[in-house]
């Protein structure tokens, strides 16, 4: 009891006594600073509220400010897309080494062979076009003009906005052919640009800027001196083949609009090849100037009296023995019929129009297999076609000896049938040994008087009664032009 009294009296003499010190409890409240930092929150939301009035006062600026860093960022974004673009193009070989032998000729695979052809129709030309749906809007684009190997040409497609560095553009519409045989042949020319005239008809008459030919990948600096004739009357132009001259080696060249035939002719309708034969048979005589005059030669008769026999001569292989025996098989029977006229011509000497004029005058065609047979289009339709062979053809030259009866049909001809000689050179290995096809696709070609006559007669007859009875039906001919 008495202790705790002492300790309270202490307690309250401590307390009481100013004097002496003590210790404080820490504090962090303060009247004067409160007031300093509610005075600096108040100057703060001043600036913040005046800037921000200044701000809304322009917002032109702000939006300019931020539309032009969109654009910075859409514009490095697209030139980066565009730089992938260009490193992911990749040229391959236009010949395709994988396919080998027989294979090389299954749809012509090895030629641009990642690329599939499309069709508009049934029936119509097979083809690749650039820019399209199917290509994705992508360019056609070339590199290298080697015209010994096909496998060092190479074909790439590209975007148009990001085109492979230092790529040379084409403008206009380009022409890409492929043919498996060559161009200087009149036969194997026109199978080739056949579907080319096709296409040409459909896309309203287009004409190409120029031509690039392939022969199995490999670059063609020209057409055939009669082939490119075709192509300027039909296309009403010459045509410009280019090789990439004053393009420097290696460099890619693209083209603003590319067609691209691979497959010739093959596939094509005979609806479509009529088209197109009847429409290169009207240019050609346009620009030969052949006149409906010159078609129907000036005569006394009547027109269903005027029949044009003409034989087409050939010299060298696979010609006739004895031209002067067969012309005169010929002239004899022609001459039995009122107003039959009989021509004779060597295809070797005469020029483009000098054929399509004489084509024009020509009812009936004899002519040895060969090249020069090719210009049957040139004759009106449903005239006739009358073909010889030498000895061993039959037997030992493939499909390829009737390819002028399907050239017949395709164009509206009638082929009349074909003569074999039966008689020539005997060969070591044995008549159907494949060996002596090299013998006979060099021979000559003799005659049967009779045979030929009794022949002659009959296609004549014929061609007669075919007159006459268009001429009563009031049959209209089918050699009008389009593509005027």
């Amino acid at each position: 009891m008495a202790m705790r009294k002492e300790a309270s009296e202490l307690a309250e003499r401590s307390s009481s006594n100013p004097n002496k010190p003590h210790r404080h409890t820490l504090s962090f409240y303060s009247p004067k600073l409160s007031f300093y930092i509610f005075s600096a929150c108040v100057t703060i939301f001043v600036i913040l509220h005046i800037k921000a009035l200044q701000t809304d006062q322009n917002p032109t600026s702000s939006l300019w400010s931020h539309k032009h860093q969109q654009q910075r960022v859409t514009t490095n974004t697209t030139a980066t897309m565009a730089e992938k673009l260009r490193q992911a193009v990749t040229f391959l070989p236009l010949k395709d080494l994988r396919y080998a032998g027989p294979a090389a000729l299954q749809g012509h695979t090895w030629f641009m062979s990642s690329m599939y052809d499309k069709q508009d129709e049934e029936g119509g030309a097979q083809y690749q076009q650039f820019p399209s749906p199917s290509s994705h809007g992508r360019l056609l684009c070339l590199k290298g003009r080697d015209n010994h190997d096909g496998s060092r040409n190479s074909y790439a497609l590209a975007f148009p906005e990001a085109l492979p560095h230092n790529t040379t553009l084409m403008k206009g519409l380009t022409f890409v052919s492929y043919n498996h045989y060559n161009y200087d042949n009149i036969w194997h020319g026109q199978s080739a640009v056949v579907p080319f005239v096709s296409w040409h008809i459909k896309n309203s008459c287009a004409v190409p800027d120029r031509w690039i030919l392939y022969h199995w990948g490999e670059i063609r600096a020209r057409m055939g001196v009669w082939l490119g004739s075709l192509m300027e009357a039909t296309f009403s132009g010459a045509p410009r083949v280019e090789v990439f001259d004053d393009v420097e080696e290696g460099r890619p060249v693209c083209f603003e609009k590319a067609v691209v035939m691979r497959h010739n002719e093959g596939g094509m309708s005979r609806e479509k090849r009529l088209e197109v034969f009847d429409l290169m048979r009207c240019k050609a005589r346009l620009y030969c100037n052949v006149s409906l005059d010159e078609q129907n030669y000036k005569s006394t008769h009547s027109v269903t009296k005027r029949i044009g026999v003409t034989l087409f001569m050939r010299t060298g292989p696979r010609s006739f023995k004895n031209d002067t025996a067969v012309i005169g098989i010929f002239e004899r029977e022609c001459a039995k019929v009122d107003g039959c006229r009989l021509m004779v011509a060597y295809s070797n000497n005469l020029t483009f129009c000098d054929q399509v004029k004489v084509m024009s005058l020509t009812d009936i065609l004899v002519s040895p297999h060969g090249a020069q047979l090719t210009n049957m289009f040139l004759m009106n339709r449903n005239s006739s076609v009358m073909e010889f062979f030498p000895k061993g053809w039959l037997k030992l030259a493939g499909v390829g000896q009737y390819v002028y009866h399907w050239i017949a049909s395709w164009s509206g001809m009638r082929h009349k049938g074909a003569w074999r000689d039966p008689d020539g050179d005997t060969c070591q290995y044995g008549e159907d040994d494949r060996r002596c096809m090299s013998i006979y696709k060099h021979g000559k070609i003799g005659h049967n008087e009779t045979y030929f006559a009794e022949w002659t007669r009959n296609v004549i007859d014929e061609v007669k009664t075919r007159k006459m009875e268009e001429a009563k039906m009031a049959i209209p001919s089918s050699n009008g032009c389009s593509c005027i």
